[in-house]
C-alpha cells in the first residue's frame, strides 16, 4: 500500500485523539504488567513475523537473510533513513538467489532490480503452478495458477521444484555458491512429501541469498511470554469469536491471529475486534488484570 494512503489514515485516526507511542518494544520497553496496570483492555496487532527459516549447512554464512530483514531495510532506505555500511544489506552488483515463489519473494526480486543486482534466480520448491485450475482447485478456492508480476517483467529467472542441500562460501565466510537439487512432489492421504530426484544436484552462483520461504506464525516476544496467551499449532495468537485471547481482557486481530494474509484482511479484522473490544469495555466497568501482574 502506498505510503501517502496510510500517512492520510494515521493523520485521521491522530486527529480523532488516538495516541501513538513509537520506538516502543512491548515485553521490554513496557511490560505485560505495565499495560494491564494502565488499560483496561490491550489488542495485540503484530502481525505474523516470525519467518521460516532454512536449517542447511552454511545457513550462518554472512549474505544469507531474512526477505524481511532486507525489504524492512529498504522501506527505511526510501524513506530517508541512515543505514550503517556495516549493516546494509545490497544487491547491487551482485548474483542474488532468492528462496521462495510468493508475494514476499516478488517483493525481494522487485527490491533487488532497483538495487542493480547482477543476476536473479527465485528458487519455489512446489511444481511450476498449471496455466489454469487443476482439477483438485475448484471455484470458489483461490486459483493456484501461474502467475507474472509486475516484479517478474521486470526479470530474473523462476525455477521450480527445486529443494536447497547447502550453502558453501569463500575464505572470509560470506557465502558465494548454492547447492540444490531437484525434487519430485509426492501427495499421499497422509500429506506431502518431495523426494530427490536422480542425478539432478547441481550449483549457481550466490552473493545473496534471501530467504522468502513464508511465515510461522506470530514472532515469538517477552510479551506473549508474559501473557502467557495460548497459540495455535500454526504458532498464531488463539482468539475466540468475541476476538478475545485465552488471557482475559486481552484481544488479537490481523495476522497475528489469522497467519500471514492481505492487508484488507487486517483491516476487516481490526474492525471487527475494535467492536468486539468496545462491547467488551461497556460491560466491563473494572481494569483488567493482565496475567503477568
Amino acid at each position: 500500500m502506498e505510503k501517502r494512503v496510510l500517512d492520510r489514515r494515521l493523520d485521521l485516526l491522530a486527529a480523532e485523539g488516538v495516541v501513538f507511542r513509537t520506538q516502543v518494544n512491548a515485553g521490554i520497553d513496557v511490560t505485560a504488567g505495565e499495560l494491564g496496570r494502565s488499560f483496561d483492555a490491550v489488542l495485540l496487532a503484530g502481525g505474523a513475523g516470525q519467518p521460516r527459516d532454512l536449517t542447511v549447512p552454511g545457513r550462518e554464512l554472512e549474505g544469507v537473510h531474512f526477505a524481511m530483514d532486507f525489504l524492512t531495510q529498504q522501506n527505511r532506505r526510501c524513506q530517508g533513513d541512515d543505514v550503517p555500511d556495516t549493516a546494509a544489506i545490497s544487491a547491487a552488483a551482485k548474483h542474488v538467489v532468492i528462496i521462495g515463489g510468493g508475494d514476499t519473494g516478488a517483493d525481494c526480486l522487485g527490491t533487488v532490480h532497483r538495487q542493480g543486482a547482477a543476476s536473479v534466480i527465485q528458487l519455489e520448491l512446489l511444481p511450476t503452478p498449471p496455466e489454469r485450475r487443476a482439477a483438485d482447485n475448484p471455484w470458489p478456492l483461490w486459483p493456484h495458477i501461474f502467475r507474472t508480476t509486475s516484479a517478474h517483467e521486470e526479470g530474473g529467472e523462476r525455477q521450480y521444484a527445486v529443494a536447497t542441500a547447502r550453502f558453501s562460501g569463500d575464505a572470509a565466510g560470506h557465502v558465494r555458491t548454492l547447492h540444490g537439487h531437484r525434487v519430485h512432489r509426492i501427495v499421499t492421504d497422509r500429506g506431502t512429501t518431495f523426494e530427490t530426484a536422480p542425478d539432478s544436484a547441481f550449483e549457481m552462483r550466490a552473493d545473496l541469498v534471501l530467504l522468502a520461504m513464508g511465515f510461522a506464525g506470530a514472532q515469538k516476544c517477552r510479551l506473549l511470554e508474559e501473557l502467557k496467551v495460548e497459540l495455535t499449532e500454526r504458532g498464531t495468537v488463539w482468539r475466540d469469536e468475541h476476538w478475545m485471547t485465552s488471557v482475559p481482557g486481552v484481544f488479537a486481530a490481523g495476522d497475528m491471529q489469522r497467519g500471514q494474509s492481505l492487508i484488507v484482511w487486517a483491516i476487516d479484522d481490526g474492525r471487527r475486534a475494535a467492536a468486539a473490544l468496545d462491547g467488551y469495555l461497556a460491560r466491563s466497568a473494572r481494569p483488567v488484570a493482565a496475567a503477568a501482574r
